[in-house]
């Protein structure tokens, strides 16, 4: 379950491999995309919820996309082995958020109730309109989306107790 105690926050993912050498795109998380190539190092996902150190060899920007390069991988063969693979950061790489702000993570798979107490569902992701970023929840097989303000919509974010409380109602 993620919360924010766990060590790691996911900023991104390994796409295709990219060119002969070793290369692979990028798929960032982060507010500003190419900011991923900033953390040092990278976690990747291993089997059993593992992850794995990764140093990057380098990157940047490539058309409107990132590719990037680790150390000790060296061919389009290397790199496919990697696709799919979820990068993570250390959370103590991140600055230390002000009281009730929370980063995106950190909210996903918390139980959102209303404030009748019913349960709606957990959130699956988040996502930026522009004008305010939209809880998606996830309910059996249905999803529905839910504006995240704070003081509006949102009326309180209890990460002990893994909840989101709305004022809102499910048609």
């Amino acid at each position: 379950m993620k919360n924010a105690n766990t060590p790691y926050i996911i900023v991104g993912k390994i796409g295709a491999p990219y060119g002969v050498r070793g290369w692979f795109k990028v798929h960032s998380y982060t507010e500003f995309g190419a900011s991923i190539l900033e953390y040092r190092p990278w976690y990747l996902s291993q089997a059993n919820d593992q992850w794995s150190s990764a140093q990057i060899e380098n990157g940047k920007i490539h058309g409107n996309g990132i590719i990037a390069k680790l150390v000790g991988i060296n061919s389009p063969e290397e790199a496919r082995l990697l696709t799919g693979k979820t990068i993570a950061i250390a959370r103590s790489q991140l600055p230390v958020l002000k009281k009730d702000e929370f980063y995106w993570s950190d909210l996903e798979g918390l139980t959102v109730v209303n404030k009748e107490g019913q349960t709606l569902g957990t959130v699956s992701y988040l996502i930026e309109t522009g004008a305010n970023d939209v809880l998606i929840i996830k309910n059996g097989d249905k999803e529905h989306a839910i504006p995240y303000l704070p003081g509006k919509v949102v009326v309180n974010v209890d990460l002990e107790k893994q909840q989101i409380t709305v004022d809102w109602e499910l048609i």
